[in-house]
Order: structure tokens, then sequence, then C-alpha cells
């Protein structure tokens, strides 16, 4: 299990991430084409069509990278296999709640 684990981590650091942020750097790098075509091409209309359409797709793609990463992070969290965390583990510090009960009674009796 141990095997499996470490495989899975290393996985995780050196594809899943890596990949994630490269898709994440394509969609910066297509919104910021797309703005430079917009605003090189202002006084001619279908030029600076074409580049709204970049930075739309940019921007989609963008969301949809940030979305992925939000759910394995919410995956992860969830069954606790603190691939996404640095260190590994749980991101979530619940010791704090140790010794706190609920009141005796509604007036603290």
């Amino acid at each position: 299990m141990e095997a499996a684990s470490a495989l899975l981590d290393k996985l995780i650091t050196y594809v899943v991430n890596p990949a994630i942020l490269l898709v994440f750097a394509a969609g910066f790098a297509a919104f910021m084409y797309g703005l430079l075509e917009f605003m090189w091409n202002l006084n001619s209309g279908e030029a600076s069509q074409e580049g709204k359409r970049h930075m739309v797709y940019g921007i989609i793609g963008m969301l949809i990278m940030i979305s992925v990463y939000g759910i394995l992070k919410l995956v992860d969290d969830t069954f606790g296999f603190g691939a996404l965390t640095p260190g590994g583990g749980s991101a979530t510090d619940v010791r704090r709640g140790e010794g706190i009960g609920p009141p005796n009674n509604f007036f603290g009796n």
C-alpha cells in the first residue's frame, strides 16, 4: 500500500500538476495574444473580432484548468489522500476543536 501511495504522489507531483500548469499557461498565452491582436487591429473589424475570440478561448481554458484543479483538490481533501498538499496529509486542521462541546441546555445550565 505504501508503494502505491508513493507512486500516486510522484505521478501527481511530476505529471498532473505540471500538466495543469502548462495548459493554464497556454490559456494565459492565448488570452494575451488575443489582447495584443485586438489592440493592434482596433480599426479593422474582422481582425479585432479574431482577437476577441482568442481572448475568450484563453479565458475559457484558464477557467477549465482552475476547475480541474479545484475538483482534484476537493477529491483529495475529501478522501484524505494528501497528494496535492505539500508534505502529504490533510490540509484541514481539526485539532483546535477537540475540547469543544455543546452547552448542557439552552440557558447554559
